[in-house]
């Protein structure tokens, strides 16, 4: 499998929503995200908003004419957003942090990459295709704490968990890309310790 990334414009990628939705239903249809295909159409649909927003960037992943996956990124703007998962990650950075470090700062909205691909390093070519060209390096994105493989994917590319919902929990966390200039110093999760013996 020979796979060519590259940036494309938000008409690009529309143009390959077909494979842009079977990859989306593929990828994200087992657990522990389990959605349908409906997810998928709603994705879609979210998605021609989205090529509008400021900043707005893509890559497309083809082998041929088969879409293997794509990612999608933006400007956050100012102030913070208050839908999805924003609020959550809000509250736990603060007002300030939040201002700080994410808005206006590239945020990853969507990495997703076809069941047959995986393990193929496509991802990290896709998340470096629409974070490479981020001058300052103010990368963010935020993804489900229950999907521990995604979590060991971003921290092995050098992203940094900046919010750690509780233990066990299945919340979302941030974390900053891995020349984000407030990297070092995102607050590291309590350490827990043993029940004394």
């Amino acid at each position: 499998m020979t796979a060519l990334v590259r940036p494309v414009s938000g008409s690009h990628l529309l143009a390959h929503a077909d494979g842009v939705r079977a990859v989306y239903a593929d990828a994200f249809g087992s657990p522990p995200w389990g959605e349908g295909p409906e997810h998928a159409d709603a994705y879609l649909r979210r998605l021609r908003d989205d090529v509008d927003r400021p900043g707005f960037t893509a890559a497309l992943a083809l082998d041929g004419d088969a879409v293997l996956g794509w990612a999608t990124a933006w400007t956050t703007p100012s102030p913070f957003p208050a839908d999805r998962c924003h609020p959550q990650i809000s509250v736990a950075l603060g007002e300030h942090r939040t201002a700080d470090w994410l808005c206006g700062a590239r945020e990853v909205d969507e990495l997703a990459v076809a069941t047959r691909a995986w393990g193929t390093g496509l991802g990290a070519r896709l998340l470096e295709a629409v974070t490479a060209d981020r001058a300052d390096g103010r990368c963010w994105l935020l993804t489900s704490v229950a999907a521990r493989a995604v979590v060991a994917f971003y921290e092995r590319g050098g992203w940094t968990q900046a919010t750690h919902p509780a233990p066990g929990g299945a919340g979302h966390a941030a974390f900053l890309g891995p020349r984000h200039p407030a990297r070092t110093a995102a607050p590291r999760p309590l350490e827990t310790s043993s029940p004394e013996r």
